[in-house]
């Protein structure tokens, strides 16, 4: 596989035609989730460091050409508005998620006065840590990004720079979002901020709207407005991956128990006493489904286990296997709360467990502090609809 955009030409004029309108207005309202003709097959690697210096006022806009998630590829020309905006952002940063909504409001409201907008997504994949997606349901692949663009609706190209980070490099984003505002003649106005208060609701892209409004009417926007600190998580570079290979090999080194659980151990785990939201996946050695899924769950406890969130791994083979499972579990990584019921009365158990359960694997239970049971989830899990579940439960959310 090689790391260049691949494209083959359109068929059909009908599709020329379609691709052409929306050359000439990249902006106009459309789900920009629709794949198209999409062939891009991204892919991330490690990289040499690069330069990064990040644009001032007066720097003319660099060109780019990167894929987006509408089956298309963009470059600078694609864009002819008075008024240019890239939000560099991306899919996992909750500072990044506290802002779309304000982002698309001004796309709404001044997509046309002449102003364009695109975001692009800079973060190379392989440098982001499950650990890091604590507070969202997506990491930054470009197939994640599809998926974020159509949950929150955008109306602008969203594109991809994760692979080798070509052109990201040469505006210097340092955080995201990062926005950059350019003037018809693409030089920069405005670099910095939306605006200064993250939290949704508490702020109006204050200091994104001065300045392409300042740069709608021809205005040189004053130094301390021109340039503002970006503030949220970090750029991702692929070159700033040997955290990521240490922390993902200290997890697998991490020591796998697996505990007996008695039938009262069991009542009491699902009463749960504890102060955290507790997922439990009821599974067997013996049960196919169950296998396939559960690195999904050891992937969950990695992105939410630092905060209000337990995943325990109940095991219902029988007590005589205790070795074949835990076996298992060292096979999987699973360095989490891991336990064993110590009874072969399976009848027994299901009086325990109960929520209208026949005893059928795998179980999944999404359990609030004192025992009420927020999702039950029989047979195998949708993990993209368990994330979304879990991080948009009150006791966790999107945003600090």
């Amino acid at each position: 596989m090689t790391n260049k955009f691949r494209y083959h030409a359109v068929a059909g004029s009908l599709m020329a035609l379609m691709l052409a309108i929306q050359a000439c207005n990249p902006n106009r309202p459309q789900d920009i989730s629709t794949t198209g003709s999409q062939t891009f097959e991204p892919n991330p690697k490690v990289v040499a460091e690069k330069p990064i210096a990040t644009l001032k006022p007066g720097d003319q806009a660099p060109d780019f050409d990167l894929p987006g998630i509408d089956g298309r590829n963009y470059t600078l020309a694609d864009f002819d508005g008075d008024v240019l905006v890239i939000n560099f952002t991306c899919n996992h940063c909750p500072t990044a998620q506290a802002y779309e909504e304000r982002f698309n409001k001004l796309v709404a409201d001044y997509s046309s006065k002449g102003v364009d907008f695109l975001a692009i997504s800079p973060n190379s994949p392989i440098a982001v840590l499950p650990e890091e997606l604590g507070y969202t349901d997506l990491n930054d692949d470009f197939e994640a990004m599809k998926i974020r663009a159509k949950d929150m609706d955008y109306r602008f190209p969203y594109l991809y720079d994760g692979d080798e980070h070509h052109f990201s490099t040469l505006y210097g984003p340092t955080a995201t979002p990062h926005v950059f505002v350019f003037d018809k003649n693409r030089k920069l106005t405005y670099q910095g901020r939306i605006d200064a208060s993250e939290k949704p609701g508490t702020g109006q892209s204050e200091d994104l709207k001065f300045a392409i409004e300042q740069t709608l009417a021809g205005s040189t926007l004053p130094a301390d407005r021109a340039i503002t600190p970006a503030f949220g998580c970090s750029i991702k570079w692929a070159w700033k991956n040997e955290w990521t290979i240490k922390v993902n090999e200290d997890w697998k080194k991490k020591e796998v128990t697996l505990e007996r659980l008695t039938l009262d151990g069991l009542s009491k785990l699902l009463e749960n006493p504890s102060d955290n939201l507790l997922l439990v996946n009821f599974w067997a050695t013996w049960c196919g489904p169950c296998i396939v899924e559960y690195p999904e769950f050891i992937e969950i406890q990695r992105m939410y286990g630092d905060r209000d969130f337990e995943f325990a791994s109940v095991s219902l083979d029988n007590p005589d296997s205790f070795d074949k499972a835990l076996k298992f579990l060292k096979n999987k990584y699973s360095a989490t709360n891991n336990y064993l019921v110590d009874n072969d009365d399976k009848y027994a158990i299901i009086d325990v467990v109960k929520n209208d359960w026949d005893g059928s694997l795998p179980l999944t239970l999404l359990i609030e502090p004192g025992g009420t049971v927020y999702e039950r989830i029989p047979g195998t899990i949708d993990p993209l609809d368990l994330r979304r579940k879990i991080v948009d439960h009150p006791m966790m959310g999107r945003y600090y």
